[in-house]
This record gives structure tokens, sequence and C-alpha cells, in this order.
């Protein structure tokens, strides 16, 4: 599933192909055909993302939901647009470029009193321009669930997947399986802070990279063209620090990274 700063590059992207001017917008796949009537030709007035939501704003209140859920992808061309291929949920075409929409989990038309109900639902974004970490500080203290799991949690702090997740534990030397209620506000403070950086260079890069300069060498990332990582999907493999074999299990049907020597 696109963690938060693939939906904030998306989010850009679609301001600077499409805002500010009048977008066609279809469904060949007609399951978003009537929305997508509602928004056709109006100017699509600003983009914007909060945790793994994209939003539309249109000329005249419509708002575009997105959530691309594992699934979910845009792909982009310039205009004009080939025949649409596969299961495209929604096509946007704009003056010079057109992008398609496949397989998202959510893709609506709704209105700013239903987005406000979505930000409600969700802990701090920490992309957006001034984060307030009190209410995630709020929720991981008085939880016993381990913090592996309320990382992942969107009502906690919007945007974490599963690469951050894991990668930030390991940073700060956490034990993913270590309750809420035992990390205290200084560690909590610390993996923020980094934790706002780290997605900022996600967005910027276009990439998740989480690996120390120091530590940026040895065996190569779990997928071409992927930077390195210290844990996520290195079961098995020796940690870069200290050797001990990278462990995984599922924690809340997710997969989970760790190791078991650094991370106490």
């Amino acid at each position: 599933m696109p963690e938060g700063h693939t939906i904030h590059r998306l989010a850009r992207l679609h301001q600077k192909r499409f805002g500010n001017a009048p977008v066609v917008v279809t469904s060949p796949q007609g399951r978003f055909a009537e929305a997508a009537e509602a928004v056709s030709g109006r100017v699509l007035r600003k983009a914007d993302a909060y945790g793994k939501h994209l939003f539309h704003h249109y000329q005249g209140g419509a708002i575009v939901h997105v959530h691309l859920g594992l699934y979910g992808s845009f792909t982009e061309r310039p205009v004009p647009m080939p025949e649409p291929v596969g299961q495209v949920r929604m096509r946007m075409v704009g003056q010079d470029y057109g992008t398609d929409l496949r397989g998202p989990t959510a893709c609506e038309v709704i209105h700013q009193v239903e987005v406000d109900d979505i930000l409600a639902r969700l802990g701090p974004d920490p992309l957006q321009r001034a984060p307030d970490p009190a209410k995630a500080w709020a929720r991981i203290s008085k939880s016993r669930r381990p913090i592996g799991a309320l990382l992942m949690d969107q009502k906690v702090i919007a945007g974490v997947g599963n690469v951050y997740r894991s990668e930030l534990l390991y940073r700060h030397l956490i034990d993913p399986h270590r309750p809420g209620t035992q990390i205290d506000e200084a560690e909590f403070d610390a993996a923020w802070t980094d934790l706002v950086a780290l997605m900022k260079v996600g967005v910027t890069r276009g990439k998740i990279i989480t690996i120390r300069k120091a530590d940026d060498e040895g065996a190569p990332s779990y997928r071409p063209g992927r930077p390195r990582s210290y844990v996520y999907r290195r079961a098995g493999e020796p940690c870069r620090v200290c050797g001990t074999p990278i462990r995984t299990e599922e924690m809340e049907a997710r997969n989970l990274f760790w190791c078991p020597t650094c991370q106490v």
C-alpha cells in the first residue's frame, strides 16, 4: 500500500498538471460514471492530501476523494490519451496531460463536511505544514498495544505504512513489541521529529530513504532501484550494524521486521 509521501507527491503532481483549469473526468469502467459527470468540465481548484487520502477540490464544492488501498494506482500520459486499457475507474484529462486511476479502495465525490469527518478519524499527518503530535502521543502513551501496531494505526498517525514503521523503530532502537505505555515521551519526540524529516525526504525524492550514510553499504536493497533498508524485507539477512539475523512475524495482519539485538 502506498505510504503518505506517495499520496502527497500525487497531490502536488495533480495540482501541477490539472490545477486551476477545467478537467474532463470520465469513468471508462463505469463504476464512477455518475460521480464523474458531476465534476467533469469544472475547474480543479486544488489537489491536496492527508495521510493516505487524496482530495481533488472542484469549483462548486464537489470533492473527489481517492484512497488507493493495496492495489490502486495512477498512470499518466500526455494528451491525446490512448483508449483505456483494463479497469479504469477514473480518467482525468487536462490541457496537456491525462491520468488513469485503477483499482482504488475508494473513489467517490463528497463534500467538505465529509472530508472533515474523514480527517477527524485520523491522527496527525507528519507532512502537514504544522502537524501537532500531541494527539498521537496521547493515544500511544495510554495504549497497551505494541508500538509496532500503533504506528500502523491511521487513527494514531496518518500516512505511516509498513516501511516507515519498521525502519523508524530500528533507527530509534525500539522493540516493536513494546507496549505504547512503555514508550517514554523523549523517545516519542525523537521518533516523531525523525519521521517528519524522513517523510519529507520521501516527498522530495520519491523514495523512502531511511538508512544513514555510514550504514549505506553491504547487501543490496530488497528490490532493484530501491534504496537499502535496515530491516524492511530483510528477514534472515544480517543486521547492517550488529550482524544478527533480521526477524519477521505477522503483527495485526502485516509483516513486521526487526533486529532482536539492536531493538530492545
